[in-house]
């Protein structure tokens, strides 16, 4: 299960890596037709560096250790090297989007504990943008990373006890930030700032702890254009945003492991359950940035609602699946989501309306990242929270936007 779980996230990301240069692509074909075309050649390029330093908070794993004191580590290193594309000025997309980056990071990650944690190295994407000037110079902004982390040290009865809160040698990695950034020059770029930072393997394999930090950063960036001089001769203004409604429809599945109660106490399910899903939404699209509805989901989850009877520790039996009607659940949930050049980052919060009770009883919540892989088609990578603490379950899937009025701000 292990190398599938592997498989199936490096080919979402590789998905989500394709619609990184769909656009670019079309945008080329587009070039000879109009002169004002946001193309692969006038984006700007630039390569950058960071350092990141960070706290690990203690974790509250679902193996917990005898010795409540002891800490695998307390602190986290990591280099990052990064390449990047900016929007350059001159263009609508630039009056519309502002200072908007993103691009591809690599970063190996130090604890201080190979043994038992490992070295692992993360493959993300990223993507930033300004939210305010506070001076000629200095600008206020935000950054998200989201990636695949790899080499880690997983728990093991046997070889590696003391890890109770990482169960997997392949973890997501998750990251969100607030930065200042100094211009130098027109090239060079000084950045610090704070961040969070969270592993995780989705519920995919326990344990399932995960490793949460709190860290600072510092890093430069040099672009090879000289963006002061980037085609000042035409600046195109954006069009007049019309508001509107579009739907999303969005298919997906995953894989998940399960804790089941058994005498006021969690036992881990030896078994692996499917979840198949589709979300179905209506965005009222605000402007360029924001769009905001609601969503029909129906779920189909081989975990809920599983439970024990005798249980004997170490036996894989008796872990009794109910009727499939227990399985199913319809939920309602309102979402709202920020739309940038790629990616468009979202959040739900909703409930089941249709279910059989049990575990689909209470909230959930729902972070999705949409990666246009061309106007409409995007691809879907998405986490389900229970109740703002529990973790449910990925969301891998295939999405497609009917009704978009969005105007083409390459043209």
């Amino acid at each position: 299960m292990g190398k599938n779980i592997t498989r199936y996230f490096w080919g979402a990301l590789a998905l989500v890596f394709m619609g990184v240069n769909f656009p670019i692509m079309a945008q080329q074909t587009q070039a000879t037709e109009a002169p004002s075309a946001v193309t692969a050649k006038n984006y700007v390029h630039g390569f950058g560096v960071e350092m990141r330093y960070a706290h690990v908070f203690p974790s509250k794993p679902f193996y917990r250790s005898d010795d409540t004191a002891y800490r695998l580590t307390k602190s986290a290193f990591s280099a990052h090297l990064r390449y990047g594309f900016y929007l350059p000025e001159g263009t609508s997309r630039y009056r519309v989007y502002g200072d908007t980056y993103w691009g591809i990071g690599l970063a190996p990650f130090y604890f201080g504990n190979q043994e038992e944690l490992g070295n692992p190295v993360a493959l993300y994407l990223y993507q930033g943008a300004r939210i305010a000037n506070l001076s000629r110079t200095i600008t206020f902004n935000f950054e998200w990373n989201f990636g695949l982390s790899g080499g880690w040290q997983p728990y093991d009865p046997e070889s590696n006890p003391n890890n109770k809160i990482v169960g997997s040698r392949y973890n997501a990695f998750i990251n969100t930030s607030l930065l200042l950034k100094w211009k130098l020059s027109s090239h060079l770029d000084v950045t610090a700032g704070a961040d969070l930072t969270h592993f995780s393997n989705g519920n995919t394999a326990f344990p399932n702890a995960g490793i949460n930090m709190l860290g600072g950063k510092v890093g430069a960036v040099y672009r090879f254009e000289d963006t002061e001089r980037m085609d000042r001769r035409r600046f195109y203004s954006a069009h007049n945003f019309p508001r509107h409604i579009s739907y999303d429809v969005v298919l997906f599945g995953s894989w998940r492991r399960k804790g089941v109660t058994y005498l006021d106490e969690k036992i881990p399910s030896p078994h692996t359950y499917p979840v198949i899903g589709a979300n179905i939404g209506a965005f009222y699209n605000v402007s360029y940035k924001f769009r905001t509805g609601i969503s029909v989901d129906p779920l189909y989850d081989g975990s809920a609602n599983v439970y024990a009877e005798d249980y004997i520790i170490g036996t894989e039996q008796p872990f009794v699946t109910p009727d499939l009607k227990y399985q199913l659940a319809l939920g309602m949930s309102a979402r709202a989501e920020f739309v940038m050049p790629v990616f468009t980052v979202g959040v739900g919060l909703g409930t089941n309306v249709l279910h059989k009770g049990g575990d689909f009883k209470g909230t959930y919540q729902v972070f999705s990242l949409k990666t246009r892989l061309g106007r409409n088609a995007f691809v879907h990578i998405g986490y389900n929270l229970k109740d703002f603490s529990e973790a449910n379950f990925l969301m891998l899937g295939m999405g497609y936007t009917f009704g978009n009025k969005r105007p083409k701000l390459n043209r």
